[in-house]
């Protein structure tokens, strides 16, 4: 209710916390967890419980020491729903050792060399261009309507949830499904 001084209260608590500490990141949080700017990309994720199978594939693929490496990286890290709209079957095989290679491959498609905040990739999507990933295949930031989303490969246009996540070793941005490479 307006009026009532819940919202001067809840607000300046929200400031108060954010500013217990000078390493968050601008009040982000995800998943229930804030975002700490000094925490690399690997260890704020391990923070969040939206990504947590993101977590646990990454850990899989073998793939943890180089998103802690120095980067910079951008992370388009897809959410526990995200994996959910994929068959199990699929998950399922993915997670399994033999299959390391396609695992790797998928997320390293999730990765890009460089920080690319939403402005950089809303001025990307006004000019055409693409954003090479670690994998060696294209993304394409796009607008449509008002929102700023991520197509990939298979032509799948995904909504980015949380953006500009930052982190020591670059940025993540949180988005809803997971990025197809081309086979």
């Amino acid at each position: 209710m307006a009026g009532n001084g819940m919202e001067k209260d809840d607000n300046s608590n929200m400031a108060n916390s954010s500013q217990t500490s000078d390493a968050a990141v601008d009040g982000v949080t995800v998943g229930g967890a804030v975002m700490v700017r000094d925490k690399d990309i690997v260890d704020n994720a391990a923070n969040a419980s939206n990504v947590t199978t993101l977590v646990s594939l990454v850990q899989k693929a073998e793939l943890v020491e180089t998103l802690k490496g120095a980067g910079p990286f951008t992370v388009f890290g897809p959410d526990n729903d995200a994996f959910a709209k994929l068959p199990a079957a699929t998950v399922e095989s993915l997670q399994m050792p033999e299959n390391k290679a396609a695992l790797a491959n998928i997320l390293t498609y999730h990765v890009v060399s460089g920080t690319y905040t939403s402005a950089a990739l809303k001025v990307m999507a006004e000019k055409g261009e693409t954003l090479t990933t670690v994998q060696g295949q294209t993304l394409t930031p796009v607008i449509d309507g008002d929102k700023l989303k991520i197509e990939d490969a298979m032509g799948n246009k995904v909504d980015i949830e949380t953006a500009d996540v930052i982190s020591s070793n670059g940025v993540t941005h949180v988005i809803d499904s997971v990025l197809m490479p081309k086979s």
